[in-house]
């Protein structure tokens, strides 16, 4: 027989069984939240470090420019850019090349043979390459700054954002999309390169059809089409890699290509399509009549200065970072010291082989040139009203709702479509659905990091939205999994932001702990990291992954750099010597590369001191010339005078001590 337990037993459980529904859904609900929050600071992560290092590149762009300016000019041989420009003409393809040919005018034939070609990992021989740009230069140079398109001609107008090198995306988007075509009309938005190894597929790919259908395929310029910012995020290390023999004089036809890119596009007078944003400075009009070809988006010249005032590379820096006003209270690169020589002097070094002096003060018509175009490359919308310097990037500007509703109501517009910025989503409405963000190179940061998108328009002017994922593997990764690859790579970029600034970070703890006990409170480490990253990242949640607790609640301050080491240490380098190396390496890389002209690698021992101490000079870092001397000599392993950059790269790398003993264990 039942008994009355068995029969309160078998009443209770609908109970029970809500009950445990709905523990475990809070449970669940507890395990998402925690996966967000990792995932929340996973992105600001990327996006700080990604950030700062584009606020390092402005800052230093005067710097970049003299260099660009003066050492190729002064030491240059061979027939200038228009000579090599026509050279494509005198190049045989041996019949051993076994790549893409493409015969002029293109056809569709030529534009399938290059899908097809760089699907198979083949490369596009270096006469068609310069072919390619001296055509899409001559036709570039017709276009005006801002181009009118109508969607009544097709049904809808694809429209897609950053693609950075990733021709997985640029593929994935033509198969889901279609090709270009009379009855597919497509624009993209600025970055074409950097970051990802594919650029200049891209670049052919896109200047083909753009030859091809020239009334259906549009391209804007972004703020990663200028040759320094190439210097530094890759496009010009790759090319040279992939086109040995013909590199130098691609790089040159492509910076003027770049620089004939039109700035904005708009659809039935209705909408502004733009790569970076807008500024309350922001006119149309003068924008379609500047002199765009003239216009070098880094190469600002220095600001009138009278003798009293601060050194003329912080002024640089400030006009670099924003047109209106310098991008921090306290710059990333500290401004020279007043007892360094002054500008003029520092830059008579003998292996310039001449003596040269900055230049002079642009035409105020020039410099309100390259604030306009400035604005519309680097900016980035924010949620509160007003305009203000973009001190998160260093360049152009944040614009509120506000202005962005003046602008659009100026023009009888009802919609801005920028790109610029990595999103989650691959996309965003913002200022009460006025701006969309389009951003189309998935797994920016990491696998999984973001997905990539692209918005279509027709005739009735309403985004629909399109999102994929690029899928490096075949298998597929959980949400906690995909979560856990990008935190892990993105909290080791931030040890190795902790590493290069390790001696300053130890001055500032040992501040704090006046009993050099090793231990101050979380609050101070916080406000310690903070204070000289710079980083605006929220400290006190990433605790755990970064720094150990003591047993009394404080932080072992110096346990944050102890899953991180020199790769090759060399005896001769001081541990002060080696963090600075550390911390400017990529700067470093890009002054040796404009140095390199041939680029074999090789720069010359005299050419690394006298460079090293411009360069010191200008950031105002106080090193002793004997340490560089010393430095210098140590790293030309096979005394010949000359040092092997890809060498001094390697001395001068971080190791993650992790992954050191995941590979002895493996």
């Amino acid at each position: 027989s039942v008994t009355g337990t068995t029969l309160w037993v078998i009443e209770q459980m609908p109970v029970l069984s809500i009950k445990a529904a709905v523990l475990i859904q809070r449970w669940y609900r507890r395990y998402v939240a925690r996966l967000e929050i990792r995932r929340r600071y996973t992105w600001n992560i990327f996006q700080s470090i990604e950030y700062a290092g584009e606020q390092d590149q402005l800052q230093l762009s005067s710097f970049f420019s003299f260099m660009l300016d003066n050492f190729t000019q002064l030491n240059g041989n061979g027939p200038g850019i228009e000579v090599r420009q026509c050279k494509y003409e005198q190049i045989v393809v041996p019949d051993s090349y076994s790549g893409p040919r493409l015969s002029f005018p293109l056809s569709v034939t030529d534009t399938n043979t290059l899908l097809s070609a760089f699907k198979e990992q083949q490369t596009l021989h270096g006469k068609y390459v310069l072919q390619l740009l001296h055509e899409t230069q001559k036709f570039l140079k017709q276009m005006p700054n801002v181009i009118y398109l109508s969607s009544s001609y097709a049904k809808e107008i694809t429209i897609c954002g950053d693609l950075h090198g990733r021709l997985d995306d640029l593929l994935l988007i033509f198969y889901k999309n279609g090709l270009p075509s009379a009855e597919n009309p497509y624009i993209f938005n600025g970055d074409f390169v950097d970051r990802g190894k594919k650029s200049i597929e891209i670049i052919i790919i896109l200047f083909a059809f753009l030859l091809l259908y020239p009334d259906h395929m549009h391209l804007n310029r972004g703020n990663h089409e200028d040759h320094i910012m190439n210097l530094r995020y890759g496009f010009t290390k790759e090319v040279m890699q992939k086109y040995k023999t013909h590199g130098r004089e691609i790089l040159q036809l492509l910076q003027d290509v770049f620089s004939l890119l039109p700035i904005a596009t708009i659809i039935d007078n209705k909408v502004l399509i733009v790569h970076g944003g807008i500024s309350d400075k922001t006119d149309l009009y003068f924008l379609s009549s500047v002199e765009r070809h003239r216009v070098s988006l880094l190469k600002c010249r220095l600001t009138k200065q009278s003798s009293s005032s601060s050194s003329s590379s912080s002024s640089s820096a400030s006009s670099v970072c924003s047109p209106r006003a310098s991008c921090r209270a306290t710059p990333r690169h500290p401004p020279p010291s007043p007892r360094l020589p002054s500008p003029v002097d520092m830059l008579q070094v003998p292996f310039l082989d001449s003596i040269v002096s900055l230049a002079l003060p642009e035409p105020p018509k020039e410099e309100l040139e390259w604030r306009q175009i400035v604005d519309v490359l680097w900016s980035d919308p924010k949620n509160q009203n007003g305009c203000s310097p973009n001190s998160f990037r260093g360049g152009g500007c944040y614009f509120g709702p506000d202005v962005t509703q003046r602008l659009l109501k100026k023009h009888g517009m009802c919609l801005l479509i920028r790109s610029h910025e990595c999103k989650q989503e691959g996309y965003e409405l913002c200022h009460n659905g006025q701006v969309i963000t389009i951003f189309s190179a998935s797994n920016y940061y990491e696998e999984g990091s973001n997905r990539g998108a692209y918005v279509k328009l027709g005739p009735e002017l309403i985004p629909r939205f399109f999102q994929y994922q690029v899928s490096r593997s075949t298998r597929k990764l959980t949400l906690q999994q995909r979560v856990s690859v990008a935190e892990s790579s993105a909290l080791k970029a931030l040890q190795e932001k902790l590493f290069a600034h390790r001696s300053e970070l130890m001055a500032a703890f040992q501040q704090y702990d006046i009993n050099n006990t090793g231990r101050i409170s979380t609050n101070e480490w916080a406000q310690v990291v903070e204070s000289v990253l710079r980083l605006d990242l929220p400290w006190r949640t990433l605790r755990p992954r970064l720094v150990r607790l003591a047993s009394d609640g404080n932080v072992e301050y110096e346990s944050c750099f102890e899953n991180i080491s020199a790769g090759q240490p060399i005896p001769q380098v001081t541990p002060n010597l080696a963090e600075t190396m550390y911390r400017y390496r990529t700067d470093l890389e890009i002054i040796f590369n404009i140095i390199d002209k041939d680029h074999s690698g090789q720069i010359s021992i005299e050419e690394f001191r006298q460079t090293w101490k411009l360069f010191s000079s200008h950031l105002g870092v106080d090193v002793d010339d004997q340490a560089i001397d010393d430095m210098a000599r140590s790293i030309d392993f096979n005394k010949d005078g000359s040092i092997d950059f890809n060498e001094f790269l390697e001395a001068f790398r971080v190791v993650h001590k992790l992954d050191m003993k995941e590979q002895q264990q493996g």
